[in-house]
């Protein structure tokens, strides 16, 4: 089963992404873990997406897509893939398209998670991370048994610099606008699945998994 999991910040990707990897046995795909590989093993694909980060630019389409292609040309995922965070404009999709097309790596499903701005505003302001190991907690909804320490590690929990209206607000606004289009194009096709991420978690894995298993 290859699968797309889409959806605004704080929409609770990475919560479903973690369920649909352990209960299906699928290799999971993150663009930033393609990023941080290429990097660090100095490839020429990585040298040259790490000199438009270093100067605060975006890596181009072109890179992207060919960092993307090598990483599922290369991989192991008999058994399928889940793809997070790319793509993220319809070049990319298109793109993608034409690296998986008659191939085993075809797609079958594109998970839309669609939350109202509100509530994500709600989650994501009262966001916080342990930045050792990285593990969430939210202040009203999960917050950690210490005020303000990880339970998992001790260590002290911080708010991210980009977890605020202000840039949540122009974060939305660039997801809206390069994302639309791409969801179009899924939907076109068939694959589109849009969930209401607006539930318990529970209840929006079973409409993930009520998804995936159609």
């Amino acid at each position: 089963m290859n699968i797309l999991i889409m959806g605004g910040p704080g929409a609770g990707k990475g919560t479903m992404s973690e369920k649909i990897i352990k209960k299906y046995g699928i290799l999971h795909i993150s663009t930033g873990d393609i990023f941080r590989s290429e990097m660090n093993a100095k490839t020429e694909l990585g040298l040259l997406a790490k000199s438009y980060i270093d100067k605060g630019m975006l890596v181009p389409d072109d890179v992207t897509n060919a960092m993307v292609k090598s990483y599922l040309m290369n991989s192991h995922h008999a058994s399928g893939y889940l793809l997070d965070g790319y793509p993220r404009t319809l070049a990319q999709a298109v793109a993608l398209n034409e690296v998986i097309k008659g191939t085993r790596m075809e797609i079958d499903k594109v998970i839309a998670l669609d939350l109202p701005f509100d509530v994500l505003a709600d989650r994501v302001t009262g966001r916080r991370i342990c930045k050792k190991c990285q593990s969430i907690y939210h202040i009203t909804n999960t917050p950690p048994k210490k005020e303000g320490i990880c339970d998992v590690c001790g260590e002290p929990l911080v708010q991210r610099k980009d977890d605020t209206i202000e840039s949540l607000s122009v974060r939305v606004q660039e997801y809206i606008k390069n994302t639309a289009p791409v969801l179009d194009y899924y939907r076109e096709k068939g694959y589109l699945v849009t969930i209401n991420a607006n539930q318990s978690i529970d209840d929006v894995w079973a409409d993930v998994q009520k998804a995936l298993e159609d």
